[in-house]
């Protein structure tokens, strides 16, 4: 039988004992008719011990414990008959893979964990991989780095601007400019040809334009051509956009073309630095803010222009696995009637807004920033909130709406983690 020859191996096993980690809880009753034993890999390695259960391997590697379920090693197998390298895909149907699957034998060397399975196909891991792509590891790591700001953080960086040829023509300028706006949710293009058809070209340097309600490009004044707030001269509180799509734009680009007038400097706030300050001060709030779906809504009759937009989802998102926050959907001026919350969560959901509102607009996290025709801005929609003051005069701005997941392919082919 199988579990003899396993058996057999593990007693021959190099360095092997009968005594369990002690830094690990009372495991299931392992697969062996064996007393479960700890298994140490060659001295060269990182520590490494592995033990073997019903329906799982648990694997220490360096400081990362994994346990490593069986019907998950067979399904991302790496072999050729299972997984083509040349198009990065899956070959192997998930769906046929025995769900009680154990394997006949398990081997650990100094880098590499090897399975074979019932029926002698070979399935090998190298450790560091598996120490990176577990469970355990992605719990350990962050998605997004990032760099959380005030005003006097963001001004002592001194993050520079790019000049708009040396961002569109070279890939040195593009990564520095999307390494920026990586960490810090803005970036700043100077010498930028003050026209809308100068704007769009710079926008799909690193990106597809994004159509919206709103157009493709559009130009934006004080006419109250559409049925919102900025179109008019009124100053805008601090806000993420879209809050009434079901997935908010990603990127917004700004770039102002004209103002003949005072006022209209534009305001910008870290979300994220201030709902980590939420998170530090009163964990609760984050949480709830993170857990209860509110509703936003934007309903527009004028003119030719008649929506009815909703979108539904938490003021903060996060990864589950690692609590990472990956967007803010904060709107006062769209959030809909609150009917989705319950009374018993009603009130401290209010208790929750008003701490992040707060921190949100305390002085020390506003940048502001006036715009002058040659020098675009890109804010990341899911991070940083923008505003501005009132204004007289005219004010005329253009811009558009980016995809994320193309802004973010351009920077991971550039060798940036994003």
């Amino acid at each position: 039988m199988w579990c003899q020859r396993l058996a057999r191996l593990l007693q021959g096993c190099h360095g092997s004992s009968g005594h369990r980690w002690p830094w690990l809880p009372q495991a299931p009753r392992p697969i062996l008719a064996v007393p479960a034993r700890c298994h140490p890999t060659a001295p060269a390695s990182p520590h490494c011990a592995w033990q073997l259960h019903q329906d799982h391997l648990e694997l220490r590697y360096g400081s990362t414990v994994m346990r490593l379920d069986f019907v998950w090693l067979r399904d991302h197998c790496r072999s050729a008959s299972c997984y083509n390298a040349k198009t990065n895909q899956r070959s192997l149907d998930t769906a046929s893979v025995d769900l009680a699957i154990q394997p006949r034998a398990v081997r650990v060397d100094e880098s590499t964990l090897f399975l074979t399975w019932p029926d002698g196909h070979v399935t090998r891991y190298g450790l560091e991989w598996l120490a990176k792509n577990s469970y355990e590891g992605q719990k350990q790591q962050v998605m997004h780095p990032r760099i959380l700001w005030n005003a006097e953080i963001y001004q002592q960086a001194q993050v520079p601007s790019i000049d708009c040829r040396r961002f569109l023509e070279t890939d040195e300028g593009l990564k520095e400019f999307l390494q920026n706006f990586l960490l810090y949710g803005i970036a700043f293009v100077e010498n930028v040809t003050p026209t809308k058809e100068d704007t769009e070209i710079l926008a799909k340097r690193i990106s597809i334009i994004r159509e919206t309600i709103y157009g493709r490009m559009w130009y934006f004044t004080s006419d109250f051509s559409r049925g919102d707030t900025a179109y008019t001269k009124l100053a805008l509180d601090r806000h993420t956009d879209t809050t009434y799509f079901q997935e908010p734009c990603g990127i917004q680009v700004f770039h102002c073309l004209k103002h003949e007038g005072t006022g209209g400097r534009t305001l910008l706030v870290d979300g994220f630095h201030a709902a980590e300050q939420v998170r530090l001060q009163a964990p609760e709030h984050f949480e709830l803010l993170a857990r209860v779906p509110l509703k936003h809504e934007y309903v527009e009759n004028v003119g030719d222009c008649h929506n009815h937009m909703i979108g539904v989802g938490p003021v903060l998102n996060v990864y589950p696995w690692n609590n990472e926050l990956y967007l803010i959907r904060y709107n006062n001026y769209d959030r809909a009637v609150i009917n989705t919350v319950p009374h018993a969560v009603v009130r401290r959901w209010y208790h929750a807004h008003r701490a992040l509102t707060a921190e949100l607009r305390r002085p020390q996290n506003e940048l502001w920033v006036k715009l002058k025709p040659g020098k675009a801005l890109f804010v990341d929609n899911w991070r940083v909130l923008h505003g501005r003051e009132a204004f007289t005069g005219y004010r005329q701005l253009c811009g558009c709406y980016l995809t994320r997941d193309d802004v973010l392919n351009t920077a991971r082919l550039l060798g940036l983690q994003a």
